[in-house]
């Protein structure tokens, strides 16, 4: 297949993947993020980004009910009812449906694909399972499980400010991840629902345009945001 055929099947297969997605731009220092710039709704520039030298902004931690992206403060009830939950239909796929139960987990708040960053920069399509006591990686291809996060373990969500599509689960007894998802604010409030009765595993989100995440036990990378445009430039630094 020639390279210009191999770059259009990734660009279809990557828009029916996650449909319209608007981010913005994104730039990568040293480690460039690979993909096709459809997966995200970008452009792919591959230009360097300049590392800044000052530190992170002081983050905000944002209590709930919460306030994103401009959207009016909802009766928590009202939020989720006007959410979908199980995107996939996980209870019709046997092979799937077994992963929670393996662990005791029966009740499905939420299921959908999304793009998960890898330690070297790599987007990959999973599925993501929540439940009311972790959270699961699957992948979407073999229905095989790539990670469990108790919920437990969670100790943050981060994200920006701005109307991006990115948001990291911060684990430090493990590593983070940094998802990308069209539904990152119905995903944040069900994690959010999903600990409110349970005060030892409660966590907080903190927003902020610029953040690290551990994108492995041993690596730690920048994540930035910058509205640009009218769209949003999301920059990967190397620490």
């Amino acid at each position: 297949m020639r390279p210009m055929d191999r770059f259009m099947a990734r660009r279809a297969e990557a828009h029916l993947f996650l449909g319209d997605i608007d981010s913005g731009n994104i730039d990568d220092n040293r480690e460039a993020v690979e993909g096709p710039p459809e997966i995200l709704g970008v452009d792919w520039n591959g230009h360097e980004a300049g590392v800044e030298s000052s530190p992170p902004p002081k983050e905000e931690a944002t209590e709930k009910p919460l306030h994103f992206m401009g959207m009016k403060v909802r009766r928590r009830a009202n939020l989720l009812s006007e959410c979908h939950g199980d995107y996939i239909d996980v209870s019709s796929d046997p092979s799937l449906s077994k992963i929670p139960r393996k662990y005791g987990d029966g009740k499905v708040l939420f299921a959908d694909k999304v793009l998960r960053f890898t330690r070297t920069g790599k987007m990959k399509r999973r599925i993501l399972l929540i439940t009311d006591s972790a959270v699961y990686i699957i992948d979407p291809d073999s229905d095989v499980m790539k990670r469990r996060i108790a919920l437990a373990a969670v100790d943050k969500l981060r994200m920006s400010e701005l109307n991006d599509n990115f948001f990291a689960i911060v684990i430090p007894s493990e590593y983070d991840c940094l998802m990308a998802s069209t539904r990152k604010i119905e995903i944040v409030n069900v994690l959010l629902e999903a600990t409110k009765t349970k005060s030892e595993y409660e966590f907080k989100v903190f927003r902020s345009n610029r953040f690290e995440y551990n994108a492995a036990a041993d690596k730690v990378k920048e994540v930035e945001f910058e509205e640009v445009a009218g769209n949003v430039m999301t920059k990967f630094l190397r620490k």
